[in-house]
């Protein structure tokens, strides 16, 4: 979004490149970037060549940034995080495309990320930086077999894997040094638990793969874990339901087309249509979709910072729409938010300790030196030390910025907190870290979370149930391990499938079955099908699903799913239609 010019079509943009390397005449480079835009799968190229980029979504602008950057036939394309702020299906199409344009084009790719289960899944051959250096490089299958630096060691340690739901993290211990200028040893050495004297006073040197040390454990062992909750030693069991929704509807009035305009009509978009869900007390309740599906809508309307347009809302047996003055207040003070982006949530101008009394003294929670104790208290909570008290966001790292959004959520001692894509941004080192402390902070102060992500490894580790939501719809439902080794929805099934597998045996060899990543792109909320939003993109689609919306399907204990293909055992019934089919004459 940042990368492409607002004020330029993206067809301008894509010519902008052709006329700078290129001798093609101006309906040449025209007729190239329709070429173009076509090869990396925008439909309707020829006619979407003339629009701007924020009429497309953030996977079909990525594309529009490929495709600027092939325009010119580069032998060598640098793809820095492509797909670190999309969801997986729009990540797992992107990766596809530059696996397939790479080969078509006989190109070399250099792909940064910080996401493991990506390199697994389309490298040939890995380097892994630690402070300005190549600490370790190797052949894709060799270094998730047998890693020989114990930073590599301690990455793939940091993922989430199935079997270790609810468990601390393997996080690498402290933060990466702002500079390497001064190093003497291995810069690595304070955060290693292998490092020896020699390690911090020798100049380090790269040498050829040497037999492995007989302590370093590789990832695919079993690692001992304690079989309890993290804090509290036990697991925890959610209780009541402590916050209830019922049929949340959210529409947006957007700008009608001029014809529209002229005989009064509006447009509307439905951004969420009917939502209802229960989250219980002391409970981590997971909310995945692809983004556009109503996620972030969804935290926003609960935490009141914008009306529903219809529906209920009840926390704790309040009525949290008829809430106003003092009492919305005290509302406010119980549910608190934790946003993405931890930079542009906190005030540039404001110290740690300002923010945090700032919010203590509004809530009228502590008064003079209690202030000071309490500010000392809720840094030591999120692991920061007293002297970052009167340090400014710009002067902490990514995860210590969300470490403090955390302590400044938990300063008002709330009862539900909201994590909107809380460590999306981070890599998997301090991803653990941020996991493993809010996973503390559940067990020592009984929080409820809602936890919003499109990182379905984490959603799995650190969930008690999950909800799958699509097009401002609840369409699945469960408990997560139910839900991750059985799904039911197409949709759920398609998004566990386009999750990058950490198996590097090929690009497909660690896929969970042969179920289909999801194709196409959501369709427009502002003209929604009569039937089920999924239809267009689901590969069992039939007759029924163009005309008529699904309910929801009781699947179990605190199961249920929303699909025609779900009859009252939670079979199977039958498939018309293939994906990608047009839909049947009765629509």
């Amino acid at each position: 979004m940042t990368a492409l010019n607002p004020v330029l079509t993206v067809g301008q943009q894509i010519r902008e490149s052709l006329a700078e390397h290129t001798d093609l005449t101006a309906a040449e480079r025209r007729r190239r970037a329709i070429e173009m835009l076509d090869l990396v799968g925008i439909p309707g190229a020829a006619q979407r060549i003339d629009e701007y980029s924020y009429q497309f979504s953030g996977g079909m602008r990525q594309r529009v940034m490929i495709a600027i950057a092939l325009a010119a036939h580069p032998k060598l394309l640098l793809a820095d995080e492509p797909t670190t702020a999309l969801d997986v299906t729009i990540q797992d199409q992107i990766l596809k495309l530059i696996q397939r344009l790479a080969a078509d084009l006989a190109m070399s790719v250099i792909l940064v990320t910080h996401d493991l289960g990506v390199v697994a899944q389309v490298c040939d051959r890995v380097a892994v930086m630690y402070a300005g250096r190549i600490v370790e490089t190797a052949m894709v299958g060799d270094l998730f077999a047998e890693p020989r630096h114990a930073y590599t060691l301690g990455l793939l340690h940091s993922i989430p894997h199935g079997d270790s739901a609810r468990q601390p993290l393997q996080a690498i211990p402290g933060s990466p040094p702002t500079s390497a200028v001064g190093i003497i040893g291995c810069a690595f050495a304070p955060r290693c638990s292998f490092a020896t004297d020699l390690c911090r006073t020798s100049k380090i040197e790269p040498i050829d793969p040497r037999p492995r040390p007989p302590d370093l454990v590789p990832p695919s062992r079993p690692v001992d874990r304690p079989a309890q909750d993290p804090v509290g030693g036990r697991m925890s069991v959610p209780g009541e339901p402590l916050l209830t929704i019922r049929n949340i509807d959210m529409r947006f009035s957007v700008k009608a087309p001029l014809s529209d305009r002229l005989i009064g009509r509006r447009r509307q978009l439905a951004a969420l249509r009917g939502v209802s869900l229960t989250v219980n007390r002391g409970e981590t309740l997971g909310l995945v979709g692809e983004s556009g599906s109503g996620k972030s809508t969804l935290a926003r309307v609960i935490v009141r910072m914008i009306e529903p347009t219809a529906g209920t809302i009840d926390y704790d047996g309040i009525d949290v729409r008829a809430l106003a003055g003092a009492d919305l207040a005290r509302y406010h003070r119980r549910v608190q938010m934790v946003f993405q982006d931890p930079y542009s949530s906190l005030n540039p101008r404001m110290t740690v300790r300002q923010m945090l009394t700032e919010a203590l003294t509004v809530h009228r929670l502590r008064a003079g030196a209690d202030i000071e104790r309490r500010i000392a208290e809720l840094l030591d909570l999120v692991r920061l030390p007293l002297s970052a008290a009167d340090r400014y966001p710009h002067e902490f790292s990514g995860g210590q910025r969300q470490r403090i959004g955390i302590a400044r959520a938990l300063s008002v001692e709330p009862d539900c907190l909201i994590a909107d894509e809380l460590v999306s941004a981070l890599d998997m080192s301090i991803q653990a870290q941020i996991v493993n402390l809010l996973l503390e902070l559940q067990g020592r102060l009984g929080l409820t979370i809602l936890f919003i992500a499109h990182d379905l490894r984490l959603v799995r580790h650190v969930s008690h149930r999950v909800a799958v939501m699509y097009l401002g719809e609840i369409v699945d439902i469960g408990p997560q391990a139910a839900l991750f080794t059985d799904p039911r929805h197409p949709y759920t099934q398609g998004l566990i499938a386009a999750a990058p597998s950490l198996d590097p045996r090929g690009g497909e060899a660690g896929r969970r079955s042969t179920v289909e990543a999801i194709r196409g792109e959501l369709p427009n909320p502002i003209d929604l099908p009569p039937g089920c939003a999924f239809a267009s993109r689901c590969p069992h689609a039939h007759d029924r699903c163009w005309t008529e919306p699904p309910r929801m399907h009781p699947l179990g204990p605190a199961r249920a799913a929303a699909c025609h293909l779900l009859d009252e055992d939670g079979a199977h019934p039958g498939i018309a239609n293939g994906p990608g089919q047009n839909p049947p004459s009765t629509r």
